[in-house]
């Protein structure tokens, strides 16, 4: 729970305070003290009798009812004096900064279930234990550095492990983003990232309120409620962004299906994480620079303008922009030829509009004027401007500062020169700006940003999916285990995906009448194996009965055969949806192309179920091989819009079959007017 005594307490505590600002307990207090704390300030410490100017109290019995209490103490004496102070000082909030507790040991983890108890029993609030505290405008109760700026409208940072909480505001600081609140949660054990989250989302105020939230998450406890209060707020109009460490595998692990090789926690994270509209970071540095983003007027469209007096970086830009997707539009005709003749000779302004080294500040506003009142097809202006050390750059960076605040198209002010111009970025900084050093670090972050789509809209459609009949076939299903490609037909049929005609059986005879009916040529496999392919198991363009018998004799030798699946030969581009089923997050469902290209490539999207059309189409079009869906070089499209049904169909067919553990649809032969799915595998467990 968060209350008021955690957020603005009227009087803290700090128990284990001292006079030594290079240990924990003086750190803090210097904190409290040098960032104005208004209410009553107290520290109990049994050796000393005053802690940086404050009179000490010996003995925690001594105290008066305080609010807010901050533990500096070993662990095994939190628990006593938690319950001293919510049972006799009538203290409702705990921010316990001590280590030693479930992160280290059995014992550890009684202490800090027992200190739970005690709070939940008097209905008092808990920050950690192990954690470096909680940062706001009202009271600085961290004992780390950097403390940052803090704005009503900073950033709000919430970070499950307090060492790189305290990296993350180094590279804010450096980069001038501002904070209106930090959470360290450490253990977590009552206040979790998810909790912090829910407790911004029911008391959001549009008027007052940050609408920028950085997360560092090491542990998703509550995925459901993660998805639905980050989804809340960015609805609102918050905009979130997100590492999630931890997430990837130690190596490749042996699986069944292509499915099972390639999902892993980290699919899940990606698939809520899109789900939910969080921009997914994985390094500090693009964490900050999105949080910078975000602080700025949001884009309107792709096309950028890039400002500068050193060509090498703008083309850098120029590059990296253009990878993520994002454009700069060529800057021709009248207004160019006008433009250009306000400059000096040889300054190019086709985009990059470079100045040229000799380029003055009086330049720099008209060019950025052009780009804001002119030129019709830019919607963003990124500023390149340092020095080599002949000249300062004050004047600069005034009217830099001046048209950040004149131009409604969003200016991205990079300026390199953190050395040798550092006091006139300094300054820049100081007057609420924030500077992305660094041109490809910002266009990296800016794709992300475009390429995160909007939460996904709550609920779940049904799109025609027959519940009953599906319920009714999993009751039936009485093993654990890949089921028969019957089953895997009924299943499919449950959610209306189209597939090829097949037969299976273990008597030649009838596979050849279903040959002859169906048409040559044919496809036979063996059923039994679950890797068909490595085992010799599969025979293409069968187009003889004679050929046939042969296929079917060779692979009923094939150990472990139980029969062959005869199935019409279709042509087509290969393509691929599997699921696996994650605890806690239900199931990842994967998509891309087909065949081998699965595991070689690994170019696959990944989405939580259910998923809704949008959802779908985002999956498609953020695949790599995305062109060879939407047709190249002359070659027909597939249909996109059929794949994207079977993405949708089997999502919400996953979301009323939990015993359905992994599915792999491989391929599915996909052309300009179908898509059908030729094999498929489901793993079921019912226990």
């Amino acid at each position: 729970m968060i209350n008021r005594e955690l957020l603005n307490p009227k009087s803290i505590a700090v128990i284990g305070g001292s006079n030594n600002v290079h240990k924990p307990g003086g750190a803090v207090v210097r904190n409290l003290i040098n960032g104005g704390y208004q209410g009553t300030l107290r520290i109990v410490n049994p050796k000393e009798d005053e802690v940086q100017g404050i009179k000490v109290f010996h003995d925690a019995r001594e105290l008066p009812p305080t609010e807010l209490a901050i533990l500096v103490v070993a662990a095994k004496y939190c628990p006593d004096y938690v319950e001293l102070m919510a049972k006799e000082k009538q203290t409702r909030a705990f921010i316990i900064i001590s280590a030693g507790f479930s992160e280290e040991t059995k014992a550890g983890a009684q202490l800090e279930q027992r200190i739970l108890d005690i709070c939940q029993t008097y209905d008092a609030a808990l920050i950690g234990p192990n954690c470096i505290g909680l940062l706001n405008r009202n009271h600085h109760s961290v004992f780390t550095q950097p403390i940052p700026k803090l704005d009503a409208k900073g950033v709000d940072f919430i970070s499950g492990s307090g060492a790189t909480a305290v990296f993350i505001l180094e590279s804010a600081v450096s980069k001038g983003l501002q904070f209106n609140s930090v959470w360290s949660i450490g253990n977590g054990k009552q206040i979790g990232i998810e909790d912090v989250l829910q407790y911004m989302d029911e008391t959001f105020n549009a008027d007052t309120d940050s609408r920028v939230k950085l997360l560092y998450v090491e542990n998703i406890a509550n995925p459901d409620k993660l998805l639905y209060h980050a989804s809340s707020l960015i609805r609102k109009g918050c905009r979130i962004a997100a590492i999630k460490a931890g997430s990837s595998e130690s190596g490749s692990r042996a699986a069944s299906s292509h499915t099972g090789a390639i999902a892993s926690s980290d699919s899940a994270v990606e698939a809520l994480f899109r789900k939910a509209g969080i921009v997914r970071c994985h390094s500090r540095e693009e964490l900050t620079t999105v949080g910078c983003i975000m602080t700025l007027p949001p884009l309107t469209g792709k096309r950028f303008a890039i400002v500068t007096h050193a060509g090498g970086p703008g083309v850098m830009l120029t590059d990296a922009l253009s990878k993520g997707g994002l454009e700069v539009p060529k800057l021709e005709g009248e207004v160019a030829d006008e433009l250009k003749g306000k400059l000096f000779p040889g300054s190019s302004v086709s985009n990059p509009i470079d100045i040229l080294a000799t380029g003055t500040p009086e330049q720099l506003g008209i060019v950025i004027d052009y780009c804001e009142q002119r030129f019709d097809n830019i919607d963003a202006i990124a500023v390149i401007y340092g020095t080599p050390g002949l000249t300062t750059l004050y004047e600069a960076y005034d009217v830099l500062h001046q048209k950040i605040q004149e131009c409604r198209k969003p200016i991205f002010p990079i300026l390199p020169s953190l050395h040798t111009a550092g006091p006139e970025v300094a300054e820049f900084l100081q007057k609420g700006h924030v500077n992305f050093s660094d041109e490809v670090t910002l266009a990296t972050a800016l794709s992300h940003i475009m390429q995160t789509p909007q939460p996904a809209p709550l609920g779940v459609e049904l799109y025609g999916i027959d519940i009953p009949r599906l319920n009714s076939i999993i009751h039936g299903i009485t093993t654990d285990g890949y089921v028969s490609p019957q089953t895997v037909r009924q299943l499919l049929e449950c959610a209306g995906i189209p597939m090829v005609s097949e037969m299976v059986s273990d008597q030649k005879d009838e596979l050849i009448a279903f040959a002859q009916r169906i048409g040559y040529p044919v496809v036979a496999k063996v059923v039994g194996p679950v890797h068909k392919s490595d085992v010799g198991g599969v025979a293409l363009n069968i187009r003889t009965p004679e050929h046939l018998v042969l296929e079917y004799e060779r692979m009923m030798q094939i150990e472990g055969a139980t029969g062959v699946m005869v199935q019409k030969m279709l042509k087509g581009t290969e393509l691929f949806i599997g699921a696996k089923y994650e605890e806690r997050f239900g199931h990842v469902v994967l998509c891309g192309l087909g065949g081998i290209f699965v595991e070689v490539l690994k170019d696959v999207s990944s989405g939580l179920a259910p998923l809704n059309y949008a959802e779908a189409y985002s999956m498609i079009h953020s695949l790599r091989g995305y062109k060879i869906i939407k047709g190249t070089r002359g070659q027909q499209g597939l249909n996109e819009q059929k794949y994207a049904e079977i993405i949708v169909r089997l999502s919400t067919l996953l979301r009323f079959a939990t015993e359905i553990k992994e599915i792999d649809i491989n391929p599915l032969l996909a052309d300009a007017n179908n898509v059908v799915a030729v094999d498929a595998r489901i793993l079921v467990e019912k226990r």
